[in-house]
């Protein structure tokens, strides 16, 4: 499926998959990011489903890359200190569904699948989305959506 170019309003930080250093600074940045009510304060937001975006791979998933915590917005033309915008380009995207319990691991499980996979990833941009059907964390579907060639 195509997936229309977006922008994104968040916080970031730069990680790897390597010694679980990933399992270490993603739930650190989703904690912050409901801690500090990231979400309330990204400006010209056009819904308020969460984005967590993986992109500006160096190679591929076992070498650094950037995870961004955000939400659609109008434009990039006003980004809050502390944050960052990124453009989301239009890509071909192949759509995975994590189903089940949050607190499980259902989504780095689903991630797992994806490592496993072979998929011909392009590593420019992947992002899950957690909207209306997250709201009941025991029964929850997050959207994957993996940027293919």
């Amino acid at each position: 499926m195509i997936i229309q170019k977006f922008d994104v309003i968040g916080i970031s930080v730069r990680t790897t998959n390597e010694n679980g250093q990933s399992g270490e600074d993603i739930p650190a940045l989703w904690k912050k990011f409901i801690t500090e009510e990231i979400q309330q304060k990204i400006p010209g937001k056009i819904s308020e489903d969460i984005f967590s975006i993986y992109t500006d791979y160096e190679k591929d998933h076992t070498k650094p890359y950037t995870t961004i915590l955000g939400c659609k917005v109008e434009s990039l033309d006003f980004i809050p200190e502390n944050m960052v915008g990124k453009t989301i380009e239009s890509a071909d995207y192949e759509e995975l569904i994590a189903k089940g319990n949050l607190a499980e691991g259902i989504v780095y499980n689903k991630w797992l699948e994806i490592w496993n996979s072979d998929l011909d990833r392009s590593f420019t941009a992947d992002f899950e989305v957690y909207g209306a059907k997250t709201q009941n964390p025991e029964n929850a579907e997050v959207a994957i959506y993996i940027a293919i060639q």
